[in-house]
Order: structure tokens, then sequence, then C-alpha cells
């Protein structure tokens, strides 16, 4: 009879803790969410108070906005100080956008043959892609400085554009690769059935298709091309440096000052826009970077 009650007993407090488990992970989940938007965006919420503090509270270490000032942002667009921020806004612009364009049409093409066809050595060409993706940049800057001087292009848009070019394809080839191969075969071939040819298939009917997969690797290509750092800062000039270049040269308005809320006022300027773009359309994004992944 005790023995009875014992196993009752353990066999209840077994079910206690598994209730209680089950109604505790939601509670961990959450949590564990809270940390890491608390790790990710901690350094972001910082940039935006100080880019609203007043120059003379700096270093002030409260946690919330205080003197607070829009001094900041208008010092940004200033000229006075030989800052020319509104124009590296535009290079950026302009770099991002030829940047994606050109990235975005090769690496259709490309990924299209690799998801398609058939020919020899077509593993081979995709670990080459993904190679290429994991090449130091550092390792480019000596020889891109070297040739984009002798051509003259050193200090010109295409002496930016075609290095970031370089490091968009990767991604764009395999990202749209695997979404290629999860499009249905038949409707290619029902429109080569019906007098279509393989490039009018292609155009008319797989592109449609593939619009979350091409949208997904555009906005991931302009973002990597708009955060691009090294080899702007060593191939551009005065006149064709982009965004990031012009944050990290801010001149304060006395000699050897830096201009800390200024920088952080610029920073907000350059990455608020993006987290806008991106939250607004995640759904998108989050689609289109699963859909190549399952099947069905």
């Amino acid at each position: 009879m005790s023995t009875a009650v014992v196993i009752r007993g353990a066999s209840g407090l077994a079910l206690a803790r598994r209730r209680l488990g089950s109604r505790l992970a939601p509670v961990r989940t959450y949590l564990g969410l809270a940390v890491i938007v608390f790790w990710g965006m901690g350094p972001v919420y910082w940039m935006v108070v100080t880019a609203f503090r007043h120059s003379d509270y700096t270093f002030d270490t409260t946690p919330w906005p205080t003197h607070v000032t829009l001094e900041n942002f208008a010092s940004v667009f200033t000229t006075d100080t030989g800052n020319h921020f509104a124009r590296a806004l535009i290079n950026s612009t302009i770099i991002g956008a030829v940047t994606t364009a050109i990235g975005l049409v090769f690496g259709i093409f490309t990924a299209y043959a690799l998801a398609r066809l058939t020919f020899r050595g077509r593993n081979l060409v995709l670990s080459i892609v993904l190679a290429a993706s994991m090449f130091p940049g550092v390792a480019l800057l000596t020889p891109l400085f070297q040739l984009f001087t002798t051509i003259g292009w050193f200090g010109t848009y295409q002496a930016l554009i075609v290095p970031n070019i370089s490091f968009v394809l990767p991604l764009t080839i395999y990202t749209l690769t695997a979404f290629f191969k999860e499009l249905p075969w038949e409707l290619e071939e029902s429109a080569r059935i019906d007098g279509a040819t393989r490039a009018q298939a292609f155009r008319m009917v797989l592109l449609p298709l593939a619009a979350p997969g091409v949208f997904t690797t555009a906005v991931l290509a302009f973002i990597a091309s708009w955060n691009e750092y090294l080899i702007s800062s060593q191939l551009s000039n005065d006149v064709t440096q982009p965004a990031t270049v012009a944050i990290a040269r801010f001149a304060g308005s006395k000699p050897h000052e830096e201009p800390f809320t200024s920088v952080m006022a610029a920073g907000t300027v350059v990455t608020i826009p993006l987290m806008i773009i991106v939250l607004l359309l995640q759904r998108r994004i989050v689609s289109g970077l699963t859909a190549g992944g399952v099947k069905g």
C-alpha cells in the first residue's frame, strides 16, 4: 500500500514538473529573445541617444535622452567644417543601386544556369562561387589600388562599383541558385511545349515566380554595398567617397576635436532608414529566404 502511494506521488510530482516546464517554456523563449534584442540593439540605442545629446554632454552616462538638441544633425549636413555628408549619401545610393542592379543581372542568369542546366563542372563552379565569398577583402586592397591607379580609375565610381560587384555576386548567385532549384520544372516544360523558347519560358514563367527570391537578394545586396567601408576607404576621394567613409573622416569645428555627437548623428541617419526598410519588408525578406529551402 505504501509503495503504491509513493509511486502515485512520484508520478504526480513528475506530471506537475512537466506542466510547470510547459508553462515556463514561453517565458524562457521571450527572455532569450529579450537578451538577444538588448545585445543587438543596445549599441544602436546608445548611438541614437548620443546623436540627440548636446556636445557638451557627450560622455554623460545617463541611459535615457538628456540635454536633447538637433544641432548635431544640423552640423552633419553643414559644409563649414569640410564635411560633405549629403554628397556622400548620394554617392552611397548611386554605388549601391548600380552594384545591386548589375549584380542581380549577372546573378540571375548564373543562378539559372547552375540550377537548371546540366553541364560538367557545375558543382565545382558553385563551390568556387562560395569560396570567393569567403576571400578576405583586405588581401585585394594593394592589387586593386595599383590596378586602378595604373588605368586611371582611382577616385572614380567604377573603382568602387566593380569591387562591390565582386563581393555581391557570390551572395546573389548562391541565394538565387537555391531558390531556382525549388521552382517547378513542369511550368517551364509546359511553356516550351506551347512553343516558347527557353529564354521566353524563363522570362515569362520562371522569373515572375522567382520575384520573392530576387527581391530578397536585391535588399541584401544593397545593404551589403551600402555598408562597405574597407575598399572604399582606400579607393575613393573627397568627391566619390560614400557615407561610411565620410563618417570616418568627419572633422570637428575645433582643431584636434573628435565630433562624437555629430558622428553618432550621421550614423543614425545612415542606419535608421535601413532598419525601417528591413522592418517594413521583413515578411517578404523572410519568405524569399525560406522559399528556396522548402520543398512541397
